[in-house]
Parts: C-alpha cells; structure tokens; sequence
C-alpha cells in the first residue's frame, strides 16, 4: 500500500501535454522509479470523491487507460537518457528559438508518503527499518506505522491538497493547449520548492486572439502629419526645437513626423499590415497581453463550479503569475533592449533633467502605466510656474517685513502693552513686545501678495486639468486610441466567482435552471453596513486623536510655564507648535498604513464584480480616510484654533480644567504655516521616499544575512539564473494605485491651503523631480513587468483632481476672510483709520480685562501688583462700558465683510475658472484634424486595397483553365474556435 501511494503521490503531469482531446498521459522525472511509468492516471472529466491517505482505493479512484490514439508530450526539460537539456538564459523555450510570453509558477511539495517514509529512515534508524522489513515478509497483513494519528491525518490531508491541486493544473494547462498554446514545465531550477511554467503563444493563436481582441495595429500604409499653422502652433514648435536638448534619445525618428495607419487586425486583411517580419510585428507587450486574455479566458470547470486563472491563483493552485522583461540591464554583455534604453534614459538620476520617454513607456509597460507618468510630467511641469510665483510671494514677503507697521508696532517697547496669562495660574503676565519674532515671521505669509497667489493658485488648478486633458487627447491620438471604448468585457473576479459559486448550491432544487445567478444588493447589505460603521469610526478616530494632540499641546505649555529651568520659557511657543506638528506627522504616517489595509478588507467584504468596480470602490475609501487624516490637523489649526477659546474670566474648559487654546497675537497662520510644512515635508522623505528606498533595501539586506552565501556567490549565482527565475525574485507589480494616492494627497497640501503656506508647490516639484525617477526606478529594476492594460484616461483620479480644485476655490476664501488679518486690516484702514494707515492696528484689535474679574483659582499663581488691566485679542466691549465684555459692533462689522469676501472671492475665481474652461478647447485643432483626415485616408486606403485584391482574383479566374468538375468561387468564412473552457 505504501508503494501504491508513493507512485501515485509522485504523479505528475508536468513535463508532458496531451494532444487535443487525447486523454492525460503520466510521466516522471529522471531519478524517480521506473515502476511510475505504469502508474493509474484519474479521469479528469469523472466525477470522484476523494479519500485522502492509505485507505484510498486507488482501483476505484483512477481508471487506467489504455488507447492507441498518439498524444504530443509537452516539451520538457529532459533528455531520453534523463539528462537535463541545456537552457538558454534568454527568455525562449529550451529550443532557443520559441520565446516565453507568459510564466505561471507553482509550489512543488514531496509526496507525503515519500517524507513519511525517509523520516522513518532518518528517526528509527537503519536497524529498526531492517527489523520491520523481515517482520514483514513472515505476515502478509500489511504493516502500519506506529505514528500520531494526527499528524498522519495532517500528512494525509496535505497530501490530498496538493493532489487536488495538481489535477486542477492538469485540467486547466490541457486547456491552455486546446487553445493552441505551447507549454514547457521547469521543476530543476536554483529556487527551490517552485516550478516554472513557460507559454508560448504561436502565430496562429496572436493572429486568432488579436482579431477577437480588435487590437488596432499599423498598417503598411504611412501619411505625413502636418503641423498647424496657428500661432500657438507654431510657439510650441519653437519651444520644441529649443528643448531639444532635454529629449530623451530613446530611437530613430521617421522623417516629415510620418505616422502609419493603424487598422483592427484581422486575418482576412492580413495583406494590409506589414507581416515581413512576423516575429516582431506583435511586441512583447503585446504577445503577454494576449496570454494574458487567454488565461483569463480559460475556466478550470468543475458542477457549479467555474474558476480562471484569477481563482487558481487566489487558491494556491498556482503561486504567480508574469510576463518577463526584455533583458538584462547590467554587465558589457547585456544585448540592446527596451529596458536597458529606459534605464539609461529614464530610470536614471543622472538625467533627472529630461523629458520623460512616454512612448517608450507606453510601449514597455502599456498605457495605463504610460498616462501615469504622462500626468506626473505635466503635472511637475505645471509645477515650475507655480513655485516661482509662491517664491516671489515669500520674497515680496520678506522684503516689506520692515515696512509692516503692525509688526514694528508689536515690536516696538514703547507703547508698554501687558496681554493677559495665556493659561490659568501658572502663566504669569507678558509684555506684547516678546511676539515681535513671531509677528515678523507672520508677515511673511500674511501679507496682501497672498490674496493674489491664492486666486493664481486657483486659475492654475483649472489650467493644469484644461492641459492635461488637451495632452491626454494628443497621447490617444499617438496611441491610436482614439476609438477604444470601455466597454470591452472586463472579466469576474475571483471572490465574486466562489461567492456565486456558494450561493448556487445554497439554492433551492426548485429554482430555475437558466436564471443567472449573481450577487445582489441585499447579498451585500451586511458588508455595505460593514463599511459605513468602520468608515465613520475611523473618522471618529481621526477626530479623536487629533484632540489628544491639543491636550498634549494644552498640557506641555503649562508644564513648560511651571519648569523652574529659565531657558524653556523663552522658547515655549516655538517647542509646542514644533512638537504637536511632528506627532501630528508621525501619527498621519502611522494611520495611512492602517487605513489603506482597512479599505482594502472592506472593499474585499464587498465582493466586486469586476477589477474595475473592485479599484474604484478602493480608491474611493482609501482617498476619503487618508484626505480626513492629513488635513483634519490642518483644518483645526485654520477655521477653529483661537474660535472657541471664550474670553479672561470666562474661558471654555474641556475634559475638566483644559483651557482652550489661543492663537498667537499675529494670529494662527504661522502654526498652520508650520502644520503644513512639517506635514508635507515629512510624508514626502518618509512616507515617500524614505519608505520606498529604505524598505527594499533593508529587505535586501536581511536576505544577504540570512543566506549563507557571500556576495561573490550571490553575485555569480545571479548570473547563472535563468530570465524567468531572475524575474520571480522581483517583487510583484500592485498597480499604480498608491503612487496615484501619493500626488493627490500632495496636489490637496499645494492647492487648499496654498495661502498659507506660498512655498508649498516648490517642495511639491523638488519632491517630484525625485520622485520620478524614483519610481522608474522602481519599475524597470524592483518590479515585475506588469500586464500591459489598456487606458484611454486617468479614471476616477481625474475626478478627485476636478473636485480637489473646487474645494480649493471655497477653502482658500475662508483661510484668507478667518484665519489671516487681510480683512480686519483692510476694515481698519478704510472705516476706522483716523489717517487713512495701519497705524493704531495693533491698539484696534487688542481688548481690555480688569485683571480684578479673574474667576477664583485663574488668576496668575505670582501676581503683579502694578496691573490692573490687561489685554487681550478680540472685539469686546471694554469694563467700564455699559455692557461689559460683550461683542462690540466692530467684530459684527469685520464679520460681515469676512462673509462678503468669501462670498465675492467664490464666484469671482468659480467664473474665472469656468471662463477658462471653456476657453480652451478639450482637444487640440491639429489633433482633431488629424483625426478626421486618418479616418478619410484609412477609409481610402482600404477600398483600394480591396478593388486591387478583388481585380486580382478576377484576373486570376479569368485564367485559369475551367473545368468540368470544378468548384465555384465559395466566400471566405472566419473560422469559428470552439473550447470546452467555455469563453
């Protein structure tokens, strides 16, 4: 019994393949039994129910059989006398001529029985072996091990999971070569524990599926692209012959900007394509995408059961799967390749200074990837004008600080003004001129430049989308995507399969057969509630952290009035705002990572049905909880900060005897300055960069710690791996989604609270500037390729930019009416300046407490006997008025004109931008001429093409000797493919 389980546990059907309809044939690999080769196979169609371990009755379970008919055995890696073939290290077939479209990588595991057996001989010893085999041979009763129950029924059931899987490959590849794809199988190779399985897709099969997939490919025919004749035309051609340094030189160019018609391929209209070189005419990108629409075309069937390619690999059927890169990039020896020309041009730091080479982008990695790194090029490039203007704003700043006379009056000792404590009993009184540093550094973004970069600012948000859609339009154009619809099948995913797959059988015998099941909104009702709670508690969470943050703040600074050491309170202001903000970054960085793994499970409770449905509803959450954690900090310190704060002797407490706290006398604009600094900066060299640069080389360098190898052996060992192996040790391509996040989350820090903080787009692009090349890095060396997907836009990412932008019009308005002093200053100098001037500002905003009004137990621990008024920040009523300490109608003045600039500033940028919108056509002229023309020309071209193949068939007909028997001309039919996989 136990040699019956070790041939059937060591079955495997890699290494061989099967003709078109012929049944499984079992083979084995070299070194293995001879006895294997008479192994029973099970039927793959026969139903079965498998029983794991030694009590499996192998006669009932698989049926031998027997039939004359010859099968093809899959390409091995195995000579006949069981040597292993020389493989090149290209990515081709052990032929050297058959290249590797696809690999699929599966975990090879022993046979139980075989581990069972050598870890008796191992354990026992050879003397105890020896004694089991004589007691055998005198009793025919077949001996039992003496083990563990459990952990033989452990073995067994591990055994039967990787049978399972094994017959589940077997079924689903002996499809893949019913669709006329080649298989080559590679267990021998340096990774341990996985096995490779190289596709290849002949022409027959590119041709078949590139008409079903109506990929459009160039024709024979080219036609010159005329520039247009239009000023702003020609501008863009001078721009263009003077950066022509700074292009990337990434191949040759056509003369006269020729450009060849493209049609959908077909086989019947083979003669219209330039097929003289059939081995390029398909690129690699292409090749693997067609693979790729194949494999998820194919169904492993089982009763009520349909499962691809995605579900195999969900369920550990097989472990991985990629299409490689086009070569190696490193060494003399490394032949010219796409990828070895965008690591010299594009991946590298040395040409940080170049365009992108967004064709060649396209071309390696596919569309989706290339618009990717389109939008971030424009989107830095749009950068540039931004960042000199918000310098120009600080510098205008910088230079009229000693002309601000509110400042010079904060600064100036003479005008003697005592402030009110800033907390209850332990802070003492303060003279208003220790604010000057704070006041200064105020004016450097409160000043009235700011105005005018926040409306900049705006009009720029419209111009940039207005550009990059203008752009995206020239790319579809070039990428002969004019025409690509959305609406092409996007396939099941695999979870949405299995839960359709358990609600099937959940249903009654009685429902309809032919009824479709799929999952509805009342299947779903349970995850949706799911995901509304856990959404909002999340926020609450937000919310709740960020005011233990003002605590802290509140807290410290009393600590900090308290300390006896004389040299913190010089510099209390400076430690607390620093502090909050950097726990403030720690925290944002700690809750992203959380909150992306949150969205990702409740997006997974939702089961979508497609990929698509499955990364919109992800980027919508991850969005919404990473934008509430960034900015709530912010969105404090700007609208509530100093709000909500009450007055001297009568203060708001929260959570016992917290006092609120205040703004600094220039106001919150230079913490919320600071917020944004740190927060920005930080995520961008920690969460950004840091992360992406660090993490894999710590990685890195735990794996070196851990092998045993040196890096000479590492080294000479790397060069010996096969493409496909070096290809597997990358890491696997997640999509483009977090990089996305990453700049949408900075294009809110630019763009919302821009005035105040004018530098923000300067670190925005020095930050990108990096940040490109780091991510080309990052995909032509770290990643594995990715499925080349098609995108004819951005998608929903274009949605949150529009919206961002539009927010940024009302948040700017608000940051500029409430949080600066732009309009109380302005009220002052036109309503209440006896002389027209900001001089008296500072005595204007100040309002007055007699210090004899202090609830019990808030007034200063150490008071000052000379005090008997102090000030503080605010429109109040003064103690000797009638009505003491109430709002006094100079706070209802700069109120109402706070709200009518909000107001006015709104629709004045809202028309601005609009008028902008329309003003500026979505697609360029030229491009929308060369449209139209290439329809004409195609159009032109292919009924020339037919008249000329139709006179030719007529000639030949005419010619052609006629008789009796023969059969007229019959149409062309387009084959019809049928598959028992079911697509």
């Amino acid at each position: 019994m136990e040699q019956q389980e070790e041939q059937v546990g060591g079955l495997s059907h890699h290494g061989s393949s099967q003709e078109l309809g012929s049944p499984p044939v079992s083979s084995f690999e070299p070194g293995e039994s001879s006895q294997q080769e008479e192994g029973t196979v099970m039927m793959r169609r026969e139903n079965y129910l498998p029983v794991p371990g030694e009590e499996k009755n192998l006669n009932g379970d698989f049926n031998e059989k027997t039939t004359n008919d010859k099968s093809v055995p899959m390409k091995t890696l195995y000579a006949s006398d069981g040597s292993l073939l020389h493989l090149p290290l290209g990515p081709y077939f052990s032929d050297g001529q058959r290249r590797v479209d696809y690999v699929l990588t599966y975990g090879i595991q022993k046979p139980s029985a075989v581990q069972r057996q050598s870890s008796k001989l191992s354990d026992n010893g050879i003397f105890h072996w020896l004694r089991r085999s004589l007691s055998s041979r005198s009793s025919r009763a077949p001996l039992r091990p003496k083990e563990d129950p459990e952990v033989a029924a452990t073995e067994q059931q591990a055994n039967y999971h990787e049978d399972d899987k094994r017959l589940k490959r077997e079924e689903f590849e002996q499809n893949l070569q019913e669709m006329g794809l080649e298989l080559e199988t590679d267990e021998g190779g340096k990774i341990a524990g996985i096995g490779f399985l190289k596709i290849h897709a002949p022409w027959a099969v590119l041709c078949r599926e590139a008409e079903i997939m109506k990929l459009k490919m160039p024709t024979k025919q080219f036609y010159e692209v005329k520039q247009g004749s239009n000023l702003v035309e020609k501008i863009r051609l001078f721009i263009h012959k003077v950066t022509d340094p700074l292009h990337p030189k990434v191949g040759p160019k056509r003369p006269g900007d020729a450009k060849s018609l493209s049609l959908p391929f077909s086989k019947e209209k083979q003669h219209l394509f330039d097929l003289s070189d059939k081995d390029k005419f398909f690129d690699s990108k292409t090749r693997s995408s067609i693979v790729y629409e194949v494999l998820k075309r194919i169904r492993w069937t089982r009763p009520n059961y349909s499962f691809g390619i995605t579900s195999l690999l969900a369920n550990g059927v097989y472990t991985s799967a990629y299409p490689l890169h086009d070569g190696d990039i490193e060494g003399v020896t490394a032949e010219p390749n796409d990828r070895k020309l965008l690591f010299e041009e594009w991946a590298s730091y040395s040409v940080f200074y170049k365009y992108q080479p967004i064709g060649l982008i396209r071309k390696y990695f596919g569309e989706k990837v290339g618009l990717y790194f389109a939008w971030l090029g424009v989107y830095t490039q749009m950068l540039i004008p931004a960042a000199v203007v918000g310098v120009i704003v600080f510098l205008y700043g910088c230079a009229t600080v000693d002309d601000n006379i509110p400042s010079m009056e904060i600064c100036d000792p003479r005008n003697n003004i005592t402030m009110c404590p800033l907390c209850d009993s332990a802070c003492s009184y303060w003279k208003l001129e220790t604010a000057c540093g704070t006041a200064r550094a105020s004016h450097l973004f409160d000043n009235p430049a700011t105005v005018f970069f926040s409306i900049f600012m705006a009009l720029w948000a419209v111009l940039f989308m207005e550009h990059w859609k203008r752009r995206q339009m020239r790319l579809n154009y070039v990428w002969d995507l004019t025409d690509y619809g959305m609406e092409e099948e996007d396939h099941n995913r695999a979870e949405y399969e299995l839960r359709v797959a358990e609600k099937t059988m959940r249903q009654d015998q009685g429902a309809p057969k032919d009824e479709k099941v799929k999952l509805t909104c009342t299947d779903r009702m349970p995850a949706y509630l799911t995901t509304v709670v856990m959404m909002g508690f999340m926020v609450f969470v937000t919310l709740v952290i960020t005011f233990g943050v003002i605590l802290y703040r509140i807290s410290i600074r009393t600590a900090l009035h308290l300390s006896t050491y004389h040299a913190t309170h010089s510099n209390i202001r400076a430690t607390v705002k620093s502090t909050a903000a950097i726990i403030n970054l720690i925290v944002i960085i700690i809750l992203d990572e959380i909150y992306a793994s949150i969205a990702r499970w409740l997006t997974t409770l939702e089961v979508p049905k497609t990929d698509k449905s499955f990364e919109e509803r992800l980027i919508f959450k991850t969005f919404i909880l990473k934008f509430v954690n960034a900015f709530t900090p912010i969105v404090y310190l700007a609208f509530f900060r100093g709000r909500l704060v009450g007055r001297p002797g009568k203060y708001l407490y929260v959570v016992g005897s917290y006092r609120m706290e205040e703004c600094a006398h220039a106001g919150c604009l230079m913490e919320l300055c600071i917020q944004l600094c740190i927060t920005m900066l930080g995520k961008q060299l920690i969460q950004n960069n840091l992360f992406e640069i660090g993490i894999p080389k710590l990685k890195k360098l735990l794996r070196k710690r851990k092998s045993e190898l040196t890096s000479k052996q590492e080294e000479e060992l790397h060069k010996t791996l096969k493409c496909y192996e070096k290809d597997h040790v990358l890491g696997p391509f997640v999509g483009i989604n977090p990089e996305y996040m990453e700049m949408i989350i900075q294009f809110g820090m630019v763009t919302l609270f821009v005035a105040s903080f004018p530098l923000a787009p300067l670190f925005a692009l020095l930050n990108n500037i990096i940040e490109i090349r780091l991510d080309a890095k990052k995909f032509v060396l770290e990643l594995r390729r990715p499925i080349a997907a098609k995108a004819k836009d951005i998608g929903i990412w274009y949605n949150l930019l529009r919206g961002l932008s539009k927010v940024a019009v009302i948040v700017n308005a608000f940051v500029i009416a409430f949080t600066s002093d732009f309009v109380p200053r302005l009220v002052y100098q036109y309503t209440y300046s006896p002389d027209g001037t900001m001089h008296g500002f500072v005595n204007h905003t100040l309002s007055y407490f007699n210090v004899s009004d202090f609830q019990n137990g808030t007034e200063p621990s150490i008071p000052k006997l000379d005090v008997k008024v102090c000030r503080y920040k605010d429109y109040r009523e003064p103690p000797w008025s009638n009505t003491p300490y109430e709002l006094s109608k100079e706070f209802w003045a700069i109120l109402a004109v706070r709200l009518a600039f909000v107001i006015v500033f709104q629709n004045v940028v809202m028309l601005m931008s609009d008028f902008v919108d329309w003003l500026i056509p979505d697609i360029p002229k030229d491009i929308s001429f060369q449209i139209h023309k290439e329809k004409l020309l195609m159009l032109d071209h292919f009924m020339k093409e037919e008249g000329r193949r139709r006179d030719n068939q007529n000639y030949d007909s005419y010619t052609s000797p006629s008789s009796g028997n023969a059969s007229p001309h019959l149409p062309r039919l387009r084959p019809v493919f049928h598959s028992r996989a079911g697509w």
